[in-house]
């Protein structure tokens, strides 16, 4: 099976989070991940989203965000890039430390992390791309979450 690839770019908006949401579920369905895992990869679809729109481009009108999925026999692939400022990922606080718990925001990234087997930032001129990856988990899959840590 070759791989799939689609990417769409998206308003800065709540129906922009809505629907990269909808294709992660979709696409992640198509791969062969269970209704669980497919909520897991949708939810920290949502979070990278709302990210972008929020936080990197903080709803501006002219900026977009793209995102990118790559479907294999090995792994899901999804990238999400915004036009902000950028973002460094060791200066976002932990949403476990005591004076966080309360916090209404700051969970974004540490769900993203727990719900993926990989997870990178990469500084854009503008913006910032993360890119999340799961393994596709099988007889033949050949890889997992294991080898990956």
């Amino acid at each position: 099976m070759d791989a799939t690839r689609v990417s769409y770019t998206l308003e800065s908006s709540l129906a922009s989070v809505n629907k990269a949401e909808q294709t992660a579920a979709e696409l992640a369905a198509k791969s062969g991940f269970d209704d669980d895992e497919c909520g897991r990869i949708s939810m920290a679809v949502r979070e990278a989203t709302v990210n972008a729109v929020l936080h990197g481009n903080h709803y501006e009108p002219g900026k977009r965000v793209t995102i990118f999925f790559e479907s294999t026999p090995q792994a899901l692939t999804i990238a999400v890039r915004d036009e902000g400022p950028g973002v460094d990922p060791k200066a976002v606080p932990d949403p476990l430390a005591p004076e966080n718990l309360l916090k209404q925001s700051g969970r974004g990234i540490f769900l993203i992390r727990a719900f993926m087997d990989e997870v990178r930032f990469r500084t854009m001129d503008p913006g910032t791309e993360l890119t999340m990856i799961k393994f596709v988990r099988g007889p033949n899959s050949g890889s997992g979450k294991e080898a990956h840590q």
